[in-house]
C-alpha cells in the first residue's frame, strides 16, 4: 500500500467521504454531485494531516517556493501541516504560510492576506477540494495582487467535475492533486 492509498482509505475511516448517487449533495456552486468530500473533517485527525503533509511535501519538493497558503478557513490547516512537515523532513524546507481572507478586514490593518510573505515570493496556493476552481482561483488572484509569484496550486482531492482542472491550468498554473474522486470511490475502508 502506498501513502496515497492510505490517504484515500483515511477519507472512509474518518467518514470524510460520502457517496449518494440518488439524492446527491448540494455543492457551494449550487450544483448537485453524488459525492461529498469533507476535508475539514479529514484534517481534524492527526494521522490524516500527516499523510496530507507527507504527500504534499513529496509533490512540492522539486518546486521552488517560499511560502504557501490559500483561502480561509480550509487552507489554514493544510498549509500549516505541510509547512510543519517540510521543516523537519529530509531535506528540510522552510516554507512560510499565509491565509487569504474572503474579504478585507474592516479593522486593524485592513489586510486581505495575513501571514508571512513578501512581494516577489514564490507561492503555492493550497485548497482542500477542486470542483469548479472558483475558491482556488480567488486565492491565486489575491496572492498575485499582493505581488506573489504563483505558478503552482495543490489540492487534496480533484473531484474531476465542472472543468475545474482546465480552469486552473488556463490561469497558467501547474495543478497538483494528491487524490482524485476515482481514488476515493475505489478505496476500501480499513477495518480494525
Amino acid at each position: 500500500m502506498t501513502a496515497r492509498d492510505d490517504l484515500a482509505r483515511a477519507f472512509h475511516n474518518t467518514q470524510s467521504f460520502k457517496w449518494d448517487a440518488i439524492k446527491g449533495f448540494t455543492l457551494a456552486s449550487g450544483q448537485t454531485s453524488p459525492f461529498y468530500v469533507d476535508c475539514r473533517s479529514l484534517m481534524a485527525h492527526p494521522e490524516s494531516r500527516r499523510l496530507v503533509a507527507r504527500l504534499a511535501y513529496e509533490s512540492l519538493r522539486p518546486v521552488e517556493l517560499d511560502c504557501l497558503g490559500g483561502l480561509e478557513i480550509g487552507a489554514i490547516s493544510i498549509a500549516t501541516s505541510i509547512s510543519d512537515f517540510a521543516f523537519v523532513a529530509q531535506p528540510p524546507r522552510t516554507w512560510r504560510t499565509f491565509v487569504v481572507r474572503k474579504q478585507v478586514k474592516d479593522h486593524g490593518l485592513g489586510k486581505l492576506i495575513e501571514g508571512s510573505f513578501q512581494p516577489g515570493d514564490r507561492a503555492v496556493i493550497v485548497d482542500d477540494v477542486l470542483t469548479s476552481g472558483g475558491s482556488l482561483l480567488k486565492a491565486v488572484s489575491a496572492a498575485r495582487g499582493a505581488g506573489l509569484t504563483v505558478t503552482h496550486a495543490l489540492v487534496i482531492v480533484d473531484r474531476k467535475e465542472q472543468d475545474g482542472r482546465h480552469k486552473v491550468e488556463a490561469e497558467g498554473l501547474t495543478l497538483v492533486s494528491l487524490l482524485t474522486i476515482d481514488d476515493l470511490t475505489s478505496a476500501q475502508p480499513t477495518h480494525s
